[in-house]
């Protein structure tokens, strides 16, 4: 066996799906069932239960995947150790919001850049919404994710803020302009915007409930970011966090209007891997928050 193989076997044990596996380790899914072959052989037992439709795991896959992590762990380690330069190095793969890359991430990676100038840097932006699952899924090493309910416990979670959430309005003449501005607001007449999924849905829906609305929801959509706009165009109303808000080029074309009730903020922080903690990168950038 070796490091390659372990590391794709443990995707493998992640994933569950040949297919996605070997798309996201860039190997061919010819080579992924030759090394899973050649990796059984050596083990001597099953390790996956494979038909045309489920993978899982058998009894003696379980027991090779804590093998298998430890073993990693253990070589991390033992790489760091001997580096003579004394200068940690290698790469981080990050995932985050836009509005994330503009509102926390930069002072987290001058923190980090500033104590381990050799790491190579890269970033991936999209929907906040997927931040955790590109962790889980290891398309990212570290990801800027909201903590919720339904958080895989799979992934550690450190928080590095809370952020508010406030419902905004636009400020152009239209028709959710004028239904906002009046004395007494009819909530179930306005046209809402809600993220496709998420956190950030789940706030809305807990809203909806405690008022007992059953809410006009113009448009589902991806992104807090694309929220926003749609507001500022005058589409809705939404519940949004202020850091979307105030980073948001569009911010001046809405307004923020206060809530009948309290919303609860969003408590947002860094995750990663449990069983990729004690990697030598990894583990410096918690470190440091």
């Amino acid at each position: 066996m070796d490091i390659r193989t372990l590391e794709l076997y443990l995707h493998l044990c992640d994933s569950l799906h040949f297919g996605q596996t070997a798309q996201q380790m860039h190997v061919s899914p010819s080579t992924l069932s030759r090394a899973l072959f050649r990796l059984e052989q050596e083990v001597g037992s099953q390790l996956l239960q494979r038909d045309n439709r489920h993978v899982s795991l058998t009894s003696a896959g379980k027991n090779y995947r804590q093998f298998a992590q430890q073993t990693l762990t253990n070589w991390h380690q033992l790489k760091q150790q001997l580096d003579n330069s004394q200068q940690l190095s290698g790469s981080l793969h990050l995932f985050c919001s836009v509005t994330a890359a503009y509102s926390h991430l930069p002072h987290l990676l001058d923190k980090f850049r500033h104590h381990h100038p050799l790491v190579e840097i890269s970033l991936t932006t999209g929907d906040a919404a997927y931040a955790a699952d590109s962790v889980k899924q290891q398309q990212a090493d570290i990801a800027i994710a909201a903590l919720d309910d339904k958080f895989p416990q799979q992934l550690h979670f450190t928080q590095i803020d809370n952020v508010a959430m406030q419902i905004i309005a636009p400020r152009v003449h239209c028709v959710s302009q004028q239904l906002v501005e009046k004395n007494s607001i009819d909530w179930q007449s306005l046209p809402f915007i809600l993220p496709e999924r998420g956190l950030g849905r789940t706030r809305a829906k807990q809203w909806f409930q405690a008022l007992d609305i059953k809410p006009n929801i113009y448009a589902n959509v991806a992104g807090h970011e694309a929220i926003v706009s749609m507001v500022a165009l005058g589409c809705g109303i939404a519940i949004s966090p202020d850091a979307v808000i105030n980073n948001s080029p569009v911010k001046e074309r809405v307004q923020v209007i206060d809530s009948p009730i309290s919303i609860a903020p969003f408590e947002l922080g860094c995750c990663c891997k449990k069983n990729r903690l004690n990697e030598a990168v990894i583990n410096a950038f918690f470190a440091l928050l």
